[in-house]
């Protein structure tokens, strides 16, 4: 699983307490300037206007912060898309799956029954073997592009 899976982003409600917050501090603002100006049909105007581009930019403001999506959205599309099989067998599972890049960048390791893959590309996977906890590698095959992982268990030690 990825490790943003659970990044947190800004919701329709944490912005609806944020946004009267500001909206209030800025109709302040305008209304304490219109107390200092002394002609009152010109300076009525121009709160007027004020106060319409503040709720204007406010609601582009509130719709770019809660539509923009996160830079790794297209990485999380692309570890739905990606395949892999895992065959069990008595003694032994067999991991089969298309990992880019030449072998020499290729990266396996099994810890506490996670199998980590880093490919080249930045590609970078995890996957969960289930079985005992005393699990090993025992043979690495790759051959274009698909990488065969054959994972003895404790039994098969």
């Amino acid at each position: 699983m990825s490790k943003y899976a659970n990044a947190t982003q800004p919701t329709e409600k944490s912005l609806n307490y944020v946004v009267p917050i500001i909206l209030l501090i800025f109709f302040g603002l305008v209304y304490a300037m219109s107390l200092r100006a002394d002609n009152g049909f010109v300076s009525f105007i121009l709160i007027g206007i004020a106060l319409v581009t503040i709720v204007y930019w406010t609601r582009v403001i509130k719709k770019m912060v809660v539509t923009q999506k996160p830079k790794f959205t297209a990485r999380e599309q692309e570890s739905k898309n990606w395949v892999y099989d895992l065959i069990k067998g008595d003694n032994e599972t067999v991991f089969v799956a298309e990992v880019p890049g030449p072998e020499d960048k290729i990266a396996v390791r099994l810890i506490d029954g996670i199998l980590y893959i880093r490919g080249s590309q930045g590609f970078s996977k995890e996957v969960q073997i289930e079985g005992p906890k005393e699990m090993e590698i025992g043979d690495f095959k790759y051959r274009n592009g698909v990488l065969t992982l054959r994972i003895r268990t404790s039994e098969a030690l």
